[in-house]
């Protein structure tokens, strides 16, 4: 007989587990009772508990906190175009929408762009968001091998069709390795298709000035170009954004359901994240990320780590016993860093995914480097 206490029986002991945790002083979290230097954070730039950008979403709530519906209901504050208007601009885009998480963002984007006429070509380890999306549009899905853009202007080749569609990660989360955005428009365009970079984990973090990785290979604004980020990782806040020309991003405002029929973001939101913003343009916390960053791959450099470029510092380990029982030991002296697990990542590559912050102290990261040595 089925009921709902047998429908997940075959979920493995192994599994993910949520479990209570209080972020402290800004780079720290209460685990069960411990403070722990959280090494797992994508708030990258430590502007969750910046004062300014508490203090802007405090006076925001002060007036109100929800939003009330979505924004084709009842309209959108004028705060929350000004902030439209402001990334798109420092982006290099015509237009931005600004809808709910990047979950949202990329189900909705994807459903509103594809249907069963259209193909899509996707990188195999795209975020679920973008592979659900795929698979929620009815598109014909061709998934290429994990940055190879040999296989991927083959199947572009075998497959022609009026509308197609590259979707590709542009920072990816669990290796942090970086696609080749410029090539990806080169194909684009060679092969007439329209090109989705979601580079959540690279807008506030990539470049001299965090502006990502499309800005640093000059690729913004173009014409085919559709880019997602987010306001949960760098900008320490929560919601996320769409960037494109004006006619796209008006489509979208009419044909996305996951912004047309979801409530709108609460305004103490946006306020956080316009204040972020100006964070961000200053770079000061992005350059002592850069530094923070450097010295870390630079005290690391013989224990094995994935090769990456960014924040992410993924160490495989390979079994999910192995990768619990090394965070448990982290955990025994002081730090925080998630074991990553299957089905997030393909099987038998279990891993520890550090990621770095600019509010990370030189002394923090040197006191990890000290005990990786003994453990690794």
């Amino acid at each position: 007989m089925i009921d709902s206490r047998n429908w997940f029986a075959e979920i493995p002991e192994t599994r993910q587990r949520c479990f209570l945790a209080s972020q402290r002083n800004g780079v720290c979290i209460e685990v069960n009772g411990r403070t722990l230097v959280n090494f797992s954070s994508n708030d990258y730039l430590g502007l969750s508990t910046h004062p300014d950008v508490c203090m802007a979403a405090q006076k925001a709530c002060s007036v109100m906190v929800g939003s009330g519906a979505s924004r084709l209901v009842s309209g959108d504050d004028p705060m929350l175009h000004r902030l439209e208007e402001k990334l798109a601009r420092w982006k290099g885009y015509e237009a931005c929408l600004i809808t709910g998480s990047g979950m949202l963002a990329n189900l909705g984007l994807i459903q509103a762009l594809a249907d069963r006429h259209t193909h899509l070509f996707t990188d195999k380890l795209n975020h679920a968001s973008l592979v659900d999306g795929a698979r929620l549009s009815g598109a014909k899905t061709h998934r290429y091998a994990h940055l190879d853009t040999g296989q991927l202007a083959q199947q572009l080749q075998q497959h022609v069709a009026e509308k197609r569609i590259i979707v590709s990660d542009g920072v990816f989360s669990m290796d942090g390795d970086c696609a080749n955005v410029s090539l990806l428009l080169q194909l684009a365009e060679e092969y007439d298709a329209l090109l989705i970079i979601d580079d959540a984990h690279g807008i506030g973090t990539v470049g001299e000035s965090g502006t990502g990785l499309t800005s640093m290979h000059k690729i913004s604004g173009h014409a085919r170009l559709i880019e997602v980020g987010t306001f949960g990782k760098a900008f320490g806040s929560y919601g996320a954004f769409i960037l494109g020309t004006d006619e796209l991003i008006e489509g979208l405002r009419q044909r996305q359901r996951t912004m047309v029929y979801s409530t709108a973001l609460p305004l103490a939101m946006i306020a956080a994240a316009e204040s972020a913003l100006g964070l961000i343009q200053q770079a000061k916390q992005v350059s002592q990320l850069h530094r923070n960053l450097a010295h870390f791959k630079a005290g690391t450099a013989a224990l094995g780590f994935m090769a990456s470029d960014t924040a992410i510092q993924p160490l495989i380990v390979g079994s999910d016993t192995q990768a619990l029982a090394m965070s448990t030991a982290l955990a025994g002296h002081g730090f925080f860093v998630a074991a990553i697990r299957p089905p997030t990542v393909p099987e038998n590559t279990a891993r520890l995914r550090f990621t770095l912050s600019a509010s990370h102290s030189m002394e923090q990261i040197d006191t990890l480097i000290d005990y990786l040595m003994d453990i690794v």
